[in-house]
């Protein structure tokens, strides 16, 4: 599966890696937010990810399954399109987890240190910051045991 998975976002298939996913499947990037359904899930790859970005290469480490859950690190890296910094090689390390139901994804999610992406990007500062303090109020919220702040 995750040799699928990867394929299928390194060559654009949007609807290849859609139908790993169960119907009312969830893929939630941390750059785009969560995609509920196998279409929209097949619009993230075509409509985000390949408008800005070429060239991805996903490499995942160390994969394990304990029952229907799973995980695996990873190293991610594409050649930007976005206007401040198209041509440069962005890369990064992360996890992801899946939860899996009858043999396909139900729910996937990943956790990295967004800010090593979007520095490569050539973000500025203060738009990291943003991002960053974004990030450390969703999971102070969570430690606190309170809503789940949208992504």
């Amino acid at each position: 599966m995750l040799t699928r998975f990867t394929a299928a976002v390194e060559g654009g298939g949007g609807a290849a890696l859609a139908a790993l996913f169960t119907e009312d499947g969830i893929y939630h990037d941390v750059f785009y937010g969560a995609f509920e359904g196998r279409e929209k899930i097949a619009e993230m790859i075509d409509d985000h990810f390949w408008a800005h970005g070429e060239a991805y290469r996903w490499i995942m480490h160390e994969p394990v399954v304990s029952g229907d859950i799973g995980y695996a690190h990873w190293t991610f890296s594409f050649t930007s399109k976005l206007p401040e910094a198209a041509g440069a090689r962005v890369a990064w390390d992360g996890m992801s987890r899946f939860q899996l139901r009858d043999g396909q994804i139900l729910h996937y999610k990943e956790m990295f240190d967004i800010a090593i992406a979007l520095r490569q990007t050539h973000f500025p500062a203060d738009r990291i910051a943003r991002v960053a303090d974004k990030h450390v109020a969703r999971l102070r919220a969570r430690e606190a045991g309170g809503p789940h702040l949208p992504a």
